[in-house]
């Protein structure tokens, strides 16, 4: 026995039931292919809700008819039924002489007055028939869809079960998603759930079920996503309070919380509600979460479900950062989520006297947001209310300072106290809440003990930020190694941070001394020509996804000395340009793209700064607009020189690199190198290149901030020993084949070696597979050390040979390389060479998923191009590859015929795969399947001119074929020309009817189309006797036909 996809369907419902769900099969319930409600759940529940005001048939009906109505694009739609699920709607009762109803679809508040269940293979008609692994249903209501894919089959993954959810039944049954929360993937060992409108890389494991438990991986993680996320009660929580959708967003964005989020959120709030004033001390906890691990989305899930608790009574929440770019970054989360959030008063604050003219009369709600420095010394009362609950962002930092400073004075003693003194006077009833990436002692001196904490080790595990890796390059540019020392002594005496004004100055000496160490001129001219090396490298071995970049300074001077050095080494990274050469922008693009550097300091201006520095830094509006271009990833805007902006709260997730040059203690050190480590498309990790010796205070830094594990941290030695051993894996996979045409043979010898390898590594399918494998973790390590002096230019021709290899392959079985941007010029010319002289140009043109076929493959001159491909596996793949789009096209038009050659080419196919394990060395034997495949071509073609010289068209064709298909399923005569004229006067009644643009969603006019054939079909005596499912097949092919036309 196998254990399939539906061997695990039936494991999971058998879980549900657990947990107290309904399971049914499809073919259980009775209701219309059309519709996706459970109509009978939702009105019995309607029902029995507002029973005691009296809500009527009629009312229900209505109900249902407003769920139904809702239309525009499926993100649209989902949004309006969405909230009105999770928020609930006034309902206008039919007699306008009674109350208006508060309806909730949802009873939110005992979840036993729901009815749940769990449906697996529900048929669904729309622009498609289509089947769902499973849905659950909450009152009738398709809140969630999971898809499922085999744990015992390699070929098949979760990502297959993303693109069928998010593509296929996205476009064919769009009605289903309008209700829909998330959607989940599975396979039984890898389970993840996400908005249907997120990219793969943002699906995730639930993978604890209760806060305190330990995560799993793998097949337990099943049963703590079905227990966790599932449990009924946490599933109505996650409905209602942790689905967000912006106000307004020319995106479709939704965020559906992850677990870390879930419990951060509604442990903080337990917290608050227990030590909130005036019983409480005010201390309503500290959140320790990674950087990058979502706070910001935490905190604004935290804000709805305070502002919506009647225990807080409509609280007034004010947002604290202690930056202005952080605190702009929240403004613009908050300012789009007034209608998530439940409150229409939501505003940046610039200064103290808009808040105090803000607070001073009202008694309950708004959201301000501001920062830390608003509150100085006028420590005037802004509100003495309880219901004030402050989120202090970035809370290790300023907004722990309450201590008392003396500065002596010629009039004598000053006091002065630092900012979080001043807001706590400002606000003495508030209760108080910390998010920090990086907690210090007064951090929970000021908010309260840690509620809830999410590592960076926990981070990287569940997939919300890539792993880090570490490469030290301090002694190619330390002249003098006893300054080297000097540097390591240094940080040996800050292994905590000093605590007092006294040991803040010495600090500031021992930097100050430092910093004549690390700004020697000959040193910066060593570390900007490594750099420029090392750059360079990673650029053109494509190791950098888009080739951002930060060069982290000590202090203003030896950054801009670095930049001279620099641009006078690279003078062309001064040229402003909108984008690279080689580039193609949208017309978007071309508008939100700006002209600029490849290189930019920046920073804040000086007013004692030189002139050509003052005004190369420009004003604030000229960082914001640098701000906005390095996060396009376009843009010629490749690499910020910074000293102390950005290294905080500032997220670029195509940013993989940054270099270091400056001593940075170990709080702030987790926050600059977590610059780097967002997830992106491409990306598998971020790396720290070390110009100074941060390791040392880096690992101690880990270890006290991280819960620190060694799988979080990597050496680039680590890579170089990777690729080393791949390369050595692949060399005993090639101990058969002569590679050396391509090393040492002319361009020709080269193309042809090229092939011959890609011939070799598809003699066998376990061949393949390894050889597919090997190469993509040599490539994803060699992504790290492409410039390490480690790996000889030896190493790197081979490296570039196996990934051509594998590009082609890869294109060849997939449609579009991963690999190809990262081969050198030499090795991309000749492929593409190599494409164009064996026919294969336009495989690299074509992706199943997305394009059409441009060229006219039943042409002779392309049936005679592949016809002298000369390697069997190779026009194998290019022959079943077209052939599966031909018959896809043509199915558009001919439903029964392309069937037929579908299921012939499957035939071909499954013979092929089956006899290559013991047969791949009979050529005969390949011969044969290409040219089987290649007759299968020919058929395919005189198939679609067979309508030439009948007297009828291409479109009539489809029809003559379904009719004469049915005549003979249903083994009744009916003569040749009355066909070819009954299948002209069908195809006019279906052009008729699909004038109507929207035909095939109306249901009025299907049955009007439907009406119409069957008396046309008796008109022309087809069939001699009545058949229903006569009627059903040619009605099939008219819906197909006009579908795609």
């Amino acid at each position: 026995m196998y254990f399939n996809e539906h061997a695990l369907e039936l494991s999971i419902m058998e879980l549900f039931a657990k947990e107290g769900y309904t399971h049914l099969s499809g073919s259980e319930i009775h209701r219309e292919k059309t519709e996706v409600l459970l109509i009978d759940d939702l009105k019995a529940y309607l029902l029995n809700r507002y029973a005691d005001v009296g809500l009527t048939h009629i009312e229900v009906e209505s109900i249902v008819l407003m769920l139904r109505s809702v239309s525009g694009s499926v993100y649209e739609a989902n949004r309006t039924v969405f909230k009105m699920i999770s928020n609930g709607f006034v309902f206008n009762r039919e007699d306008r002489t009674q109350k208006d109803i508060f309806i909730e679809l949802i009873d939110f508040h005992t979840p036993e007055n729901n009815i749940f269940k769990i449906i697996n293979q529900v048929e669904i008609e729309g622009y498609e028939l289509r089947i769902p692994d499973s849905i659950v249903y909450i009152n009738g209501i398709p809140v969630v869809v999971l898809e499922f894919k085999s744990a015992v089959k390699e070929e098949t993954t979760i990502l297959d079960a993303y693109k069928q959810l998010t593509i296929r039944y996205i476009r064919d049954i769009p009605e289903l998603f309008k209700y829909n929360a998330f959607i989940v993937i599975s396979d039984g060992v890898n389970n993840k759930y996400g908005s249907l409108f997120a990219p793969y890389d943002f699906f995730y494991a639930w993978r604890k079920i209760d806060e305190y438990d330990k995560e799993v991986d793998g097949i337990n993680s099943l049963i703590t996503m079905v227990k966790g996320l599932f449990r009924k009660e946490r599933l109505l929580a996650v409905i209602k309070n942790f689905v967000y959708f912006p106000d307004n967003s020319d995106k479709d964005v939704k965020v559906v919380c992850r677990y870390p989020q879930y419990f951060a959120a509604t442990k903080l709030f337990e917290n608050i509600k227990l030590h909130m004033r005036p019983h409480g001390d005010g201390k309503g906890g500290t959140y320790f979460g990674a950087t990058g691990c979502g706070k910001s989305y935490t905190m604004v899930f935290l804000s709805r479900i305070l502002m919506r608790s009647t225990h807080f009574a409509s609280p007034t929440i004010v947002v604290i950062t202690d930056r202005t770019d952080l605190d702009d970054q929240l403004s613009k989360l908050f300012g789009t989520s007034k209608e998530y959030i439940g409150d229409n008063t939501i505003i940046s604050i610039d200064s103290r006297e808009k808040l105090r003219a803000e607070l001073q009369g009202r008694e309950s709600g708004g959201v301000y947001l501001t920062t830390i420095q608003k509150f100085t010394e006028d420590a005037e009362l802004l509100t003495d209310r309880y219901n004030v609950i402050c989120i202090s962002d970035e809370a290790h930092r300023s907004q722990v300072n309450l201590d008392q400073q003396l500065k002596l004075t010629e009039d004598g003693v000053e006091r002065k106290y630092g900012f979080a003194k001043y807001l706590h006077d400002s606000l003495p009833n508030a209760t108080y809440v910390g998010f920090t990436g990086t907690p210090i002692d007064a951090t929970i001196e000021v908010f309260g003990k840690v509620v809830d904490s999410y590592t960076m080790t926990e981070s990287v595990k569940d997939g919300i930020t890539v792993n880090l890796v570490y490469e030290g390059r301090a002694a190619k540019v330390n002249l003098d190694q006893d300054k080297v020392k000097e540097i390591e002594e240094y940080y040996g005496n800050c292994v905590r941070e000093g605590a007092n004004e006294y040991q803040i100055e010495e600090s500031k000496k021992a930097v100050a001394h430092l910093d004549v160490i690390i700004g020697d001129p000959d040193r910066l001219r060593a570390v900007a020509h490594d750099f420029i090396k090392h750059y360079e490298n990673r650029v053109t071995e494509g190791a950098t996804v888009a080739g951002k970049t930060m060069f982290v300074c000590a202090n203003r001077d030896i950054a801009y000395a670095l930049y001279k050095f620099i641009i006078e080494l690279r003078p062309e990274w001064a040229e402003k340009k909108q984008c690279e050469e080689g580039i193609e922008l949208s017309e978007k693009e071309k508008k939100e793209l700006k002209p600029i550097e490849k290189i930019k300091m920046v920073m804040t201006r000086n007013k004692d700064d030189l002139k050509d520095l003052y005004d190369m830094l420009g004003t604030k509006e000229d960082r914001k607009e640098l701000d906005r271009q390095f996060k396009q990833v376009k843009s010629n805007f490749k690499i910020a020189i910074l000293v102390d902006m950005w290294l905080t709260g500032f997220d670029v997730p195509c940013l993989d690199t940054i270099y270091i040059d400056k001593p940075i203690q170990q709080h702030t050190l987790i926050q600059t190198i977590s610059r780097v480590n967002r997830v992106y498309e491409g990306k598998d990790k971020g790396l720290i290149v070390d110009y100074i010796g941060i390791k040392n205070n880096m690992n101690r830094a880990l270890a006290k901030y991280t819960n620190f594990e060694s799988e979080e941290f990597e050496e680039i030695g680590q890579s170089v020993t990777i690729v080393k051993d791949q390369l050595e894996v692949l060399a005993q996979m090639f101990h058969n084949f002569n590679s050396n045409d391509f090393f040492n043979g002319t361009p020709k010898e080269q193309l042809d070696c090229l092939n011959r390898a890609v011939e070799y590594v598809q003699l066998t399918e376990e061949l393949e597979l390894r050889f597919m494998a090997a190469v993509k973790r040599m490539k994803q390590a060699f992504n790290l050390c492409s410039s390490s002096d480690e790996l000889t230019d030896n190493d790197k021709d081979y490296i570039h040979f196996y990934m051509a290899v594998r590009s082609i392959l890869f294109k060849l079985t997939k449609g579009t390389a991963p690999d190809i941007s990262q081969m050198n010029a030499r090795v991309r010319k000749l492929i593409e060479e190599a494409i164009i002289s064996d026919g294969v140009e336009e495989i690299f043109s074509i992706d199943s998923d997305v394009e059409k076929i441009t060229v006219d493959i039943f042409s002779e001159e392309y049936l005679n191009k592949i016809a002298k491909i000369k390697l069997p596996n190779t026009k194998i793949k290019i022959l079943q590859k077209l052939l599966s789009q031909a018959i896809d096209e043509f199915k558009k038009v001919n439903k029964i015929k392309g069937v037929e050659f579908a299921d012939r080419l499957k035939k071909v196919v499954d013979d092929y795969n089956n006899r290559r394990k013991d047969e791949s060395y009979a050529t005969e034997i390949l011969d044969d399947v290409a040219e089987q495949l290649a007759k299968l071509l020919e058929e395919l073609k005189n198939e679609k001119n067979s309508f030439m010289g009948m007297g009828i068209d291409f479109e009539e064709k489809a029809f003559y074929d379904i009719l004469k298909a049915v005549a003979k399923k249903y083994d009744f005569e009916y003569p040749d020309s009355k066909l070819i004229n009954l299948s002209k006067e069908v195809k006019k009644v279906v052009d008729d009817k699909a004038k109507y643009t929207d035909w095939a969603t109306r249901d009025d006019i299907k049955a009007e189309l439907k009406v119409d054939l069957i008396i046309l079909l008796d008109e022309h005596g087809y069939p001699p006797v009545t058949m229903d499912d006569v009627y059903k097949e040619v009605l099939e092919q008219a819906e197909n036909f006009k579908k795609y036309l």
